[in-house]
């Protein structure tokens, strides 16, 4: 076995230990990943690669450890933010010709701070969508990110690069953000698992409790124990291993004792007309019989959203953009989702505004008492198989919208409610593609998802080497 495909073929934590051990050096590591970076390119899930800055923290990291140890529960381990997250050195483009030819940061966001504080080695920033707001990750200024499984079809978004770039092997484990389903959404279409945190759960996130506030910090990985390892350094990047690492190791043999609920009922219903694929339900047959067989408490819920989410949802979803510091006429640069959008949220009036959110905070209230009947609500994630590349940004702007939301019609609601969700693999379908189910908690119980997420995650491989 070549040194470079047994560095592929280890987990992050395997990995993230190897070096710990001094098996690999922090630069072995590095110049691994950064050549599958490079033969995978047109995968499109970097917008901006940074070698060189790479290899030269690669090396500091290997002499630090040469005089103290090991740096961080990261220590070694190459992951890029998306290319929304400041990081000093690397221009921060947010996928849009508007700041493309803006200067390098000079300083780094809270989130990049810890990356470097855990040991992390920041390689470069992942594609993203114009600003974030698609589930989708084309933009106009670099190549789309495409799924690793089908290329010609998408890789969702708006995390679709980091989401690209850990299932091809480019990265061994990759944060995301996600503010309407954006780590959930791209996991599902590329099958990854990955965790959407409650809101506040991450101290380098907005803090806020309140439904305007959308977007959190989570990770995306190939198995839930790394995803639980870059859950602990998102929440302490001095900490070796914690809660979410430990609740995904307990899960490899059980759940524990859990009540769960399962729906399909969508907040877009009768507004749009959502139609889930065979495979959607498939897999969420298939997670509720192997959790049945595991004599968990679930049942079919006896559920019922209140009116006009969509509506409501798209007007707090749209204001966002009017609080960006743009120039007298930017918007004739943007990309027309984003252009549409703002063009919206500045035509309503500040009365409409704050009827939607008081109308979106009624909505959420009366949705977490009705999940609040269970530990855990499953959901499909995707609607559908996920589109060929180009197809959303190929339609008129409400019409992507709206596309958009029948795609993902379980996403954007768990942002709204402030919940903790992960989205799972659960089977793939007969052209390979993952479909996968999402598992809400409740307030703070990230480890209980983990564990449950690990617990499937077993019960899967199981049944797949039995067949």
């Amino acid at each position: 076995m070549t040194e470079n495909h047994a560095i592929g073929s280890l987990s992050a934590v395997e990995l993230r230990d190897a070096i710990a051990a001094g098996t690999y050096t922090a630069r072995q590591v590095t110049e691994h990943f950064l050549s599958v970076i490079k033969a995978k390119a047109d995968l499109g899930a970097f917008i901006t690669v940074h070698d060189d800055a790479a290899l030269a923290r690669a090396d500091e990291l290997d002499a630090r450890y040469a005089s103290t140890g090991v740096v961080g529960p990261l220590h070694g381990l190459p992951l890029a933010f998306k290319d929304a997250v400041n990081v000093a050195g690397m221009v921060t483009t947010f996928g849009s010709k508007l700041f493309v030819n803006t200067a390098p940061q000079t300083s780094d966001d809270p989130l990049s701070l810890n990356a470097n504080t855990s040991g992390a080695v920041q390689v470069g920033k992942t594609t993203i969508p114009e600003f974030a707001l698609s589930c989708h990750s084309d933009n106009d200024i670099s190549a789309p990110a495409r799924n690793p499984r089908s290329p010609e079809l998408t890789a969702g978004g708006s995390s679709g690069g980091a989401a690209a770039a850990v299932a091809s092997g480019m990265l061994p484990v990759a944060p995301g953000s996600d503010g309407g389903g954006s780590i959930r959404i791209p996991a599902a279409a590329t099958g990854l698992i990955g965790l959407k945190p409650g809101r506040g759960t991450v101290p380098s996130d907005d803090q806020t409790d309140h439904v305007t506030n959308l977007t959190v910090t989570g990770p995306l990985a190939r198995t839930v124990e790394d995803a639980g390892m870059l859950m602990d350094a998102l929440v302490d990047p001095t900490q070796q291993q914690g809660r979410y690492m430990t609740a995904a190791r307990e899960g490899q043999e059980s759940a524990g004792n859990l009540s769960i609920g399962y729906t399909t009922a969508a907040p877009f219903q009768p507004d749009l007309e959502i139609t889930l694929s065979q495979s959607a339900v498939q897999a969420l047959t298939l997670a509720v019989s192997l959790l049945s067989k595991e004599g968990l408490s679930i049942e079919e819920m006896d559920f019922s959203y209140l009116p006009d989410y969509h509506k409501n949802f798209q007007t707090v979803w749209t204001n966002g953009l009017t609080r960006m510091p743009l120039a007298e006429g930017a918007e004739e640069q943007m990309e027309s989702l984003a252009k549409d959008f703002i063009r919206q949220a500045r035509s309503r009036t500040p009365e409409q505004y704050e009827e939607a959110v008081e109308r979106l905070t009624d909505w959420a209230q009366d949705t977490r008492r009705q999940f609040g009947q269970y530990d855990i609500v499953l959901t499909p994630v995707l609607a559908f198989t996920p589109p060929p590349v180009g197809t959303f940004s190929a339609k008129e702007a409400q019409e992507d919208y709206e596309y958009q939301c029948k795609f993902t019609p379980y996403s954007s609601m768990i942002n709204v409610l402030g919940l903790p969700a992960i989205s799972v693999p659960i089977k793939d379908d007969e052209k390979g593609m993952s479909w996968s189910i999402q598992a809400i908690g409740r307030i703070g119980a990230e480890d209980q998802l983990l564990r449950l997420g690990a617990r499937l995650e077993t019960l899967v491989a199981e049944r797949r080497s039995a067949d």
